[in-house]
């Protein structure tokens, strides 16, 4: 007959788990916990720099958030924000699934193929950003050169308000499609041989295989690819900040960039409108997120 542990035994596990959720719970504690309340705390009071360094500002509830929703600049920086987000996780999971069913041939080359097209994804962004800003230059861009070489005009892509969230866009769809291409590279790997066997000895041709097989089964991890990209997409800043500081005007301004233009763009920093910025920008990848947990349960279901 089993001895039942003794109660000093379960007190040693508890103390072990505990031991080694520690960094963890410590870690959370720090980088997300308590940045998460301090913006919170930021945009419920009436900060100045003197208040801020004193760490005496009033409170003044929900004041920061009706300023930010009443000025004008939150309108064009909320639509912005959803153009440069849908277009880049649209038009990167698109290219990034027709590169990864190209690569999910085996062919000569093919891994040395998908490791050069990995670099955009492995630059640091002010780097890529940087070189985009090169590439589009008005003047002496290579795209320009590019366009007057075929008889077409210059495009002043950074200085235009028609044509600076192009731009960003752009430079976003170049950098995002490599992460798209290596999670849904590895879905496919995933995909059984014997489903596509059996579609070919059934007469479906290669986009009945596809719309019948592939896609289907690439659901679920399309689903996280598309989440990952939505709330990574929705805070980029550094790339449009480097590229256009959200200008000319509020033609590229993002609710990313708008809430480090109020916190830290002026002598006279908004440290309260700029907190509630970013406040609602969690709100909305916080939405998202949830949405896409409920319709993962619905599937299940």
């Amino acid at each position: 007959m089993k001895r039942r542990p003794t109660r000093p035994h379960h007190r040693r596990s508890a103390l072990t788990a505990w031991a080694f959720l520690a960094p963890l719970v410590l870690y959370l504690a720090l980088f997300y916990v308590y940045p998460l309340y301090r913006n919170v705390e930021l945009s419920l009071r009436d900060y100045t720099v003197r208040s801020f360094v004193q760490n005496d500002a009033p409170f003044a509830g929900l004041k920061n958030y009706g300023e930010v929703l009443q000025d004008a600049t939150f309108g064009p920086a909320l639509r912005n924000t959803l153009i440069f987000t849908l277009c880049s996780i649209v038009a990167q999971y698109v290219i990034g699934l027709a590169l990864a069913v190209f690569f999910n041939r085996s062919f000569r080359l093919s891994a040395t193929l998908r490791a050069l097209f990995l670099v955009p994804w492995l630059l640091p962004l002010i780097v890529s950003a940087s070189t985009w800003s090169w590439m589009l230059n008005s003047e002496s861009g290579v795209v320009n050169y590019l366009l007057r070489a075929v008889g077409g005009d210059n495009v002043n892509w950074l200085t235009s308000p028609e044509w600076s969230l192009t731009a960003v866009v752009i430079a976003n769809i170049w950098i995002g499609i490599p992460f798209n291409l290596v999670i849904l590279y590895s879905g496919l790997q995933n995909i059984p041989a014997e489903l596509y066997e059996a579609a070919a000895l059934d007469g479906a041709g290669l986009w009945q295989t596809f719309r019948r097989v592939t896609f289907p089964l690439l659901r679920p991890v399309t689903a996280i690819t598309l989440l990952l990209g939505f709330v990574y997409t929705l805070k980029v800043f550094d790339l449009i900040w480097i590229m256009t500081k959200g200008g000319p005007g509020s033609s590229s301004t993002t609710l990313a960039t708008w809430s480090y233009q109020l916190g830290f763009g002026s002598m006279l920093p908004h440290f309260g409108p700029g907190a509630a910025v970013g406040n609602l920008l969690i709100v909305i990848a916080l939405a998202f997120g949830l949405l896409h947990i409920h319709t993962q349960r619905r599937q299940e279901e």
